[in-house]
């Protein structure tokens, strides 16, 4: 099974480096890395350039615009979606594919871990939440009787190419704040949306710390519930 990991890329310069080499190094032995170069202004394409990944550039900005830019130059069967602060463990990718033996499984998603938090408090207490409460809200939103979507971690997540597809694609019409719910309110209805509490993905604390935890914290709160509850569109 081939995977495309899909990382969009806006004045990244100081990250992107690290992003790509774990990306690199995975142990599944079929995957392309693909960048999307989202208008940036400094060094991203300069250094992606020095990598041997896939470079496609999208000069509208916003987050959707990338993924569905990358999604578009894909080829694998999977789409694996990381951040350019991101730095998966080798394992990353075998271990996310694996659950896709079971037909029903259309994507997998788990926790991030805010690895340079300088509140190891926050780290710790995230992770926790992500642990035990993302989980079973996730199964209860998938549930017969309710289908009101799932729990999709924006940059750490396996979705199948074809679902994606049928979805339409991503919702460009968002620009940031509740795109992964709405993603996975998409894919949920053709299938089973996985939260595996062990598939963890290191990533950079730096928007809590520019923003502040509660104010941040309570911002994809509200995204959230606003598209939980959001009518199905005819396209999804």
């Amino acid at each position: 099974m081939k995977a495309s990991i899909v990382i969009p890329a806006y004045n990244e310069e100081a990250s992107i480096e690290h992003a790509l080499r774990a990306a690199l190094a995975q142990d599944h032995d079929d995957f392309e890395v693909i960048v999307v170069n989202n208008a940036s202004a400094d060094r991203t394409v300069e250094i992606v350039s020095q990598f041997p990944v896939k470079l496609v550039h999208e000069s509208r900005k916003g987050l959707l615009w990338a993924r569905e830019a990358g999604r578009k130059a894909a080829q694998g069967d999977v789409i694996a979606n990381m951040d350019a602060d991101c730095r998966p463990q080798p394992d990353w990718l075998s271990r996310g594919l694996k659950h896709f033996n079971d037909e029903r499984i259309v994507a997998v998603t788990g926790p991030y871990d805010y690895h340079d938090a300088t509140r190891r408090s926050f780290r710790m207490s995230s992770l926790l939440t992500q642990r035990y409460i993302y989980k079973p809200v996730s199964v209860i939103l998938q549930l017969p009787f309710i289908n009101g979507g799932a729990i999709l971690i924006g940059g750490n997540n396996l979705i199948r190419a074809h679902i994606l597809e049928k979805t339409s694609g991503y919702n460009t019409d968002l620009a940031f704040y509740g795109e992964d719910t709405d993603t996975a309110k998409r894919v949920a209805r053709h299938g089973t949306v996985l939260f595996n509490t062990s598939f963890i993905m290191k990533t950079s604390a730096r928007r809590y710390e520019r923003e502040g935890i509660l104010n941040l914290q309570m911002k994809y709160l509200f995204h959230f519930f606003k598209h939980i509850f959001k009518k199905k569109t005819a396209s999804a």
